[in-house]
């Protein structure tokens, strides 16, 4: 780009203005979001004596927008603060500040005149050179560049973020006909790196790219089920994670969107498309008009699908049969076919077990799945020129687990092909072609490096160098060592990764064992090393169901032998004489957290949930992170100069109420990260920016990590800390047993009983953490924690 963009202006502070101009505020780009003038004065701000012409008044609608965020769930902002970045403003009075912004994005409502006449003004204020784009969700960007300059145009652009932009990672980017082609490839760049999204280039065709296949294979299913007479959670059942899709499936999907915003997404493709087989796809269903008419909107409104209502024993959920439109008790569903999907292990496995099982749902999937694959086919080079950007969309903005192309691959192209026109479907002729010059998938794999089909046969995929696949390092016979928990992976450079995949990523003996033999393999054989996987999740914890075992038998030296193991291990990964860098991504707890805190540095995606979360089943960290923080505080202390105890205290709460962070930039405000530790948007360069910041801790002349000496707040400190647990309790706060763990949690931090200032050892701390782990070990109420957290997947508060 011509320059870098630092200000940005959103124009419309709805839904998606605000949350657009949030996520800008994530990323570091200072943003003016504007809206019309109201009209009308409030209740409150008559009674405060404004007048239609004070700021306040004019500037109400973007500065409510602003303060909402704040109250939204999910939270668009990885910090509150961020809000601080946000100006906001008004259309008559402050429109030209757009002159100062390198980027001016529309978000208005999806109206065509609409759009045209706000860039027409826009254009008064443009300052020639600056990015201007519209975030649309299938309005034809030339139609609204109608008018403008071809120097406008040639800067103009749709950016379609999906909702919410924090946590959708889809981006498409729709240029026009005049868009310059550079510009689109250096922004994308940008969009991939700044804003962390991943981008597809999408044809300026109606609703784009994953609407346009995302809506087609909701409508198909809607008329598949009807024509069935499958219920709403038998669909839901089936087009669920058994498909590769997302829980949320198809119906639950449509009340999270509104049944309103789809309704206008369909009518769009009906209204803009010539074929009338399309057209009428797009047709949208009576019943679906019938709900919208009717007010049941999806979860915005109460009622769509699905209705949450309260009943004799709590929330109950009730779905809609579509024969009465009445909502009836929702029904568990369960066949041959869902129940092998579910046994089955990933994706593809999981899809290809429901497609053979054989029974009425196995049925149903087959005809939405053959339909949806070969209408994808059909729109390759007008939604998008090639197979990569429609699985990629799918992906990104539906979280399918398998693009529409992967998903044929997975369920074997050419033998699935061939039934399907066996069955009457019309498979594209380009598809057919692809097979008869004797190709058996749209993608393969050479040497770690993957290839998809394209007009000119298999085209590599040109991913920049900066994303690091540990999968594909693996196919190249990088592995250094490897065991059931763990491997470690060589990145090149000197430096070594090493990469966790036991079931979610838990920590055992494997694991333990592979950090160990990491350490010895990296003194002597590479520069350092990064800490990072590829899993859903970084590190869930330590195992707890081999815990709770130990703990029901009773073999408290086996739990003893287990917490030393683990002690040690996570000192001789503190004490590595080269430099170690951790990666952490979404959950990383317990466990997973004392295995970043030895780290020299922390590189954590700005999606991570961090947290010592311990004390929700019964226990204290044992792993060193009580030692750790405690070891933190007493410097923090030094360096101020201070009394200890407020640093002290801070982490008391922290581990004491389980806190978890809401974002990388969370960690660093709760106190889990450094000052030194960074926050990357993008998690796929993650590993990559782990591992630049290894080589500059080795090449600045990387001295391992000494023993230190800990200060220790001592008995004096310990009571401080119990008192303001024992006034949790009294004030109803915690229970009796929270107040025991809290007690032990007091001990271990404060030192237990050292005289207050007393210097100890780091084994001393974890000593005493040790202990205090194999008491609470022993209690009945921690052993039912356990058990809940392991059948319930949530904390039991006994």
């Amino acid at each position: 780009m011509r320059k870098p963009i630092r200000k940005a202006a959103v124009i419309g502070s709805g839904v998606m203005g605000s949350a657009i101009a949030a996520h800008l505020a994530n990323v570091g780009i200072s943003c003016l979001l504007l809206d019309i003038v109201p009209r009308q004065l409030t209740e409150t701000e008559i009674e405060k004596g404004y007048t239609a012409e004070h700021p306040a008044v004019r500037n109400r609608l973007a500065t409510a927008a602003i303060a909402n965020l704040r109250k939204t769930s999910p939270a668009p902002l990885y910090d509150d603060d961020f809000a601080s970045r946000i100006t906001p403003g008004n259309l008559e009075d402050h429109l030209e500040l757009i002159g100062e912004a390198d980027w001016v994005i529309e978000a208005v409502v999806e109206n065509l005149d609409v759009k045209r006449e706000l860039l027409g003004r826009v254009e008064r204020h443009w300052k020639p050179g600056t990015i201007v784009s519209s975030n649309t969700s299938g309005i034809s960007i030339n139609r609204m560049a109608e008018g403008r300059s071809e120097a406008f145009r040639r800067c103009f652009l749709g950016t379609h973020f999906f909702n919410p932009p924090r946590y959708m990672p889809l981006l498409e980017l729709i240029p026009g006909a005049s868009t310059d082609p550079e510009l689109v490839k250096t922004f994308r760049v940008f969009c991939e790196r700044v804003l962390g999204k991943t981008v597809v280039i999408a044809k300026d065709t109606p609703n784009f790219i994953a609407n346009r296949i995302g809506t087609y294979g909701l409508l198909v299913t809607l008329r598949e089920m009807t024509e069935r007479g499958l219920t709403v959670e038998e669909a839901d059942a089936v087009t669920g994670p058994a498909m590769g899709r997302p829980k949320s499936a198809t119906f639950r999907t449509l009340d999270l969107v509104g049944l309103d915003t789809f309704l206008f997404v369909a009518d769009n493709v009906h209204a803009n498309v010539t074929d009338a087989e399309e057209r009428a796809i797009f047709k949208a269903p009576d019943a679906l008009k019938a709900m919208v008419a009717q007010g049941r909107l999806g979860e915005k409104s109460g009622q769509g699908f699905y209705w949450k209502r309260k009943g004799a024993g709590g929330s109950e959920i009730w779905s809609l049969d579509l024969k009465t439109m009445e909502y009836r008790p929702s029904r568990k569903v369960s066949s041959g076919s869902l129940e092998a999907a579910k046994l089955a292990k990933g994706a593809r496995a999981r899809l290809n077990a429901l497609l053979s099982g054989g029974d009425r749902y196995a049925e149903f999937a087959w005809n939405v799945l053959k339909r949806v694959l070969v209408y994808s086919a059909e729109k390759i080079g007008e939604i998008a020129d090639d197979i990569r950007a429609v699985d990629e969309a799918m992906k990104g903005g539906f979280n399918w687990e398998l693009g529409p192309f992967e998903t044929w691959d997975a369920i074997g192209l050419v033998r699935s092909a061939k039934k399907m026109e066996e069955e009457g479907l019309r498979v594209p002729a380009w598809v057919k072609d692809w097979i008869a010059q004797g190709n058996t998938s749209f993608y393969k794999k050479e040497n770690g490096t993957l290839y998809f089909a394209s007009s000119s046969g298999y085209a590599r995929d040109e991913r920049p160098p900066e994303r690091i696949s540990l999968r594909d390092l693996k196919e190249q016979n990088r592995v250094v060592k490897s065991n059931a928990g763990a491997s470690l992976i060589d990145l090149g450079d000197g430096v070594a990764c090493l990469e966790f995949h036991s079931p979610n990523n838990a920590i055992g003996e494997d694991i333990l064992s592979m950090i160990s033999q990491s350490v010895d393999e990296v003194n002597r054989n590479f520069r350092g090393l990064v800490i990072a996987n590829e899993g859903r999740n970084f590190c869930v914890g330590a195992n707890l169901m081999l815990l709770l075992m130990e703990a029901q038998d009773e073999e408290w030296e086996e739990i003893d032998d287990i917490i030393r193991l683990f002690q040690n291990t996570m000192l001789k990964l503190k004490r590595c004489e080269k430099p170690v860098v951790a990666a952490p991504h979404r959950m990383t707890l317990g466990g997973g957290v004392e295995v970043c805190l030895p780290a020299d540095q922390v590189i954590a995606s700005a999606e991570t949930y961090y947290g010592l979360v311990e004390t929700g089943v019964g226990l204290i960290p044992a792993g060193g992170g009580c030692k750790e923080l405690a070891l933190r505080a007493s410097r923090q202390a030094a360096l101020a100069e201070a009394d200890l105890q407020p640093y002290l205290n801070r982490y008391f709460e922290l581990i004491g109420m389980a806190k978890v962070s809401t974002s990388g930039h969370d960690a660093r405000k709760l106190g889990y990260l450094k000052p030194t530790d960074r926050v990357v948007v993008n998690p796929g360069y993650a590993i990559h920016e782990a591992k630049q910041a290894v080589l500059r801790l080795a090449d600045g002349g990387y001295e391992p990590i000494a023993e230190e000496r800990i200060r220790v707040a001592g008995a004096e400190g310990k009571a401080v800390l119990q008192l303001a647990a024992i006034g949790m309790r009294e004030s109803g706060w915690i229970s009796d047993h929270d107040l025991l763990i809290a007690k032990k949690l007091a001990h271990v931090l404060a030192g237990g009983d050292a005289p207050a200032g007393a210097l100890v050892t780091e084994q001393y701390m974890l000593d005493l953490e040790r202990e205090a782990f194999l008491s609470l070990c022993g209690e009945p109420k921690t052993r039912q924690r356990m058990q809940h957290m392991l059948a319930k997947g949530k904390p039991l508060r006994n």
